[in-house]
C-alpha cells in the first residue's frame, strides 16, 4: 500500500537516522530498513570506535612526554585487551543511548531488518514484504574499499574495519595507503608499540589537503617514528613464514617490505551494488557512488540519496545533515535545500589534528577570487610552547581587496576544536581584519587563528605575547 506521507530509507546509520528523525519530526511516518547492526559504520565500526582507542594511544604517547619532563611516568604493561573491552563499553553504550533507546521512544520510527531490493523505481522488496512509495532515500553508506594486488587473495589482511577487530595487535604493520584512515590508524597503533610504515601511492599525503598542513603532519609522525614512503606502487603480496612480504616500486625503483599484518586504507567504496538500482532507475558514477543533485535527487523521480553512497566528503556529520536536506526536499517541493558544503568543517584526528573548512588557495583561484593566503607555524602560539606541542601550522585563505576569510587550514594541538571557530567565520563572512581584532583566550591554542589572521598585515615577532 503506497502511503504519501510514509518514507522508506535504506540503511540506519547517522545520514538514515537523521533523515528519520527529521522525518519523524515533520509528521512523516519513516522505515528504516537495515540488513546488518543499527547504527551503521560510525558507531560500530568506524568513527568511535578508532577515536576510542585513538585517545587511548594518546595518554600512552603523553606518558612518554611526562617522562621527558621528569615526571616519572612511564609506558609499560600495555594491556590491549583491556583497552579493547573499553572500547567495546564505549560502542555499545553510544549504540544503545544514540540509537536503540531513540528507537524505542520516538512513536512513528520503525526499524525493518533485512535487505531491501529495488523491484521498481517506487517498488521494495525485503524478505516477503513489498514496500511501495513515492519518497525513498539511500544512505545505505559505504564499505573499505580493496585494490587489485596481485597475490591478496592468498593473504591476510586487514581493513579499517578489521583492525579494530584485533584482539592483539601486531608487532608491525604496513599501511597501503596515504589518506586520513591511513594516518589516524597508523599513528594509533605506533601509539600502542607497533612498528609502522606506510605507503602511499601519489607523491605526498593528504592530497586534498593544503601542503602546509600536510607538511607540518607529516613531520610530527616520522618524529614518532613512523616511516612514510611516497611514490609507492604495490606490485604484489605474499606471506612467508607468518610474515606479508610487499614488492613495491618507490618512484621507480624496486623495494621489499616485510611486517606481522598489512592494512589496506585506499578509501571508501559504495554500498549500492544489490539493491537493484538498475531496476530503479538510479544512475551510479564509473565508481559506483550514486549520481545526486544539488538537492540530493538521484536520476529517478521520487528516490534521493545521501552520505557515504553518494561518493562526497565522508564525514558523518555531513551525511547527517544531508540526510535531513532529502528529507526537507521531499516533503516540500518548493524547499530547494541544498548543503553549503563550503563552511563545513572536518578534522583528522591525527595528533596534531587537522581542521579545514572552506576553499584551499588553488580551489579559491579556480572558483574566480583573487586570493591572499598567510601561514604561521605552530612555534609562533605561546601555547605550543607550555604544552611542548610545536610542530604544526596555520593557514588562511582571504579574498584580497575585502580580506574575507575563504578557508582555514590548520595543523595543531586540538586543531578538530579550534577549527569550528573558523567555519562560523567563513559562515558569517568575517575579515581577517575583523579575526585580527577579535580577543582571544591567553594563553590557547585557538589564538593561532588571530595570530595568522594578524601576519597579514603585521609582523608577529614585534609582537609581544599578549599584545593586540
Amino acid at each position: 500500500m503506497r502511503d504519501g506521507r510514509e518514507i522508506i530509507i535504506l540503511g540506519s546509520g547517522s545520514t538514515a537516522f537523521a533523515a528519520a528523525l527529521r522525518a519523524q519530526a515533520k509528521g512523516a511516518r519513516p522505515i528504516m530498513i537495515e540488513k546488518s547492526v543499527l547504527g551503521g559504520t560510525c558507531i560500530n565500526w568506524g568513527c568511535i570506535p578508532s577515536k576510542t582507542l585513538i585517545h587511548g594511544a594518546l595518554f600512552r604517547h603523553q606518558a612518554e612526554l611526562g617522562a621527558q619532563l621528569g615526571l616519572g611516568t612511564g609506558i609499560d604493561g600495555l594491556d590491549f585487551p583491556r583497552l579493547d573491552a573499553h572500547k567495546f563499553a564505549v560502542v555499545q553504550e553510544l549504540r544503545q543511548t544514540k540509537y536503540l533507546d531513540v528507537l524505542n521512544k520516538v512513536p512513528g520510527l520503525r526499524l525493518l531488518k533485512g535487505n531491501a531490493r529495488f523491484l521498481a523505481p517506487d517498488t521494495i522488496q525485503v524478505g516477503d514484504k513489498i514496500l511501495r512509495g513515492d519518497r525513498i532515500l539511500i544512505a545505505t553508506g559505504g564499505f573499505p574499499r580493496i585494490p587489485a594486488i596481485a597475490g591478496l587473495e592468498q593473504i591476510h589482511y586487514l581493513t579499517s574495519k578489521s583492525a579494530l577487530l584485533m584482539k592483539t595487535p601486531p608487532a608491525s604493520l604496513t599501511i597501503v595507503g596515504g589518506g586520513v584512515i591511513a594516518l589516524e590508524l597508523g599513528q594509533m597503533f605506533n601509539r600502542l608499540g607497533v612498528r609502522v610504515t606506510i605507503l602511499e601511492h601519489g607523491d605526498r599525503l593528504l592530497p586534498a589537503v593544503e601542503a602546509e598542513a600536510v607538511q607540518a603532519l607529516q613531520e610530527a609522525l616520522e618524529a614518532e617514528g613512523i616511516e612514510i614512503v611516497v611514490n609507492a606502487t604495490i606490485c604484489s603480496v605474499s606471506a612467508r613464514e607468518g610474515f606479508t612480504h610487499i614488492e613495491a616500486q618507490i618512484a621507480g625503483v624496486p623495494q621489499s617490505f616485510l611486517s606481522e599484518q598489512i592494512l589496506l586504507a585506499v578509501g571508501t567504496a559504495p554500498a549500492s551494488v544489490g539493491i537493484g538500482l538498475e531496476l530503479a532507475g538510479v544512475q551510479v558514477d564509473d565508481r559506483g557512488f550514486i549520481k545526486v543533485d544539488r538537492e540530493l535527487r538521484t536520476t529517478a523521480p521520487g528516490i534521493w540519496a545521501a552520505g557515504d553512497v553518494t561518493g562526497g566528503t565522508q564525514i558523518a556529520t555531513i551525511g547527517a545533515r544531508e540526510g535531513i536536506s532529502a528529507v526537507d526536499n521531499m516533503l516540500d517541493s518548493g524547499c530547494r535545500c541544498a548543503l553549503d558544503y563550503n563552511s563545513i568543517p572536518m578534522a583528522i584526528f591525527t595528533d596534531p589534528e587537522i581542521g579545514t573548512v572552506g576553499y584551499g588557495e588553488a580551489a579559491a583561484r579556480q572558483a574566480g577570487f583573487e586570493v591572499m593566503s598567510h601561514t604561521i607555524a605552530a612555534s609562533v602560539i605561546p601555547k605550543a610552547h607550555v604544552t611542548g606541542e610545536l610542530r604544526g601550522a596555520v593557514k588562511i585563505v582571504a579574498e584580497s581587496g575585502s580580506g574575507r576569510i575563504l578557508g582555514v587550514h590548520l595543523c595543531l594541538h586540538r586543531g578538530a576544536d579550534i577549527i569550528n571557530e573558523a567555519a562560523l567565520a567563513i559562515r558569517f563572512g568575517m575579515t581577517v581584519g575583523q579575526l585580527a581584532e577579535t580577543l582571544h583566550v591567553y594563553p590557547s591554542m585557538g589564538e593561532g587563528l588571530k595570530l595568522c589572521a594578524q601576519g597579514f598585515r603585521r609582523d608577529l615577532e614585534r609582537l609581544s605575547c599578549c599584545a593586540e
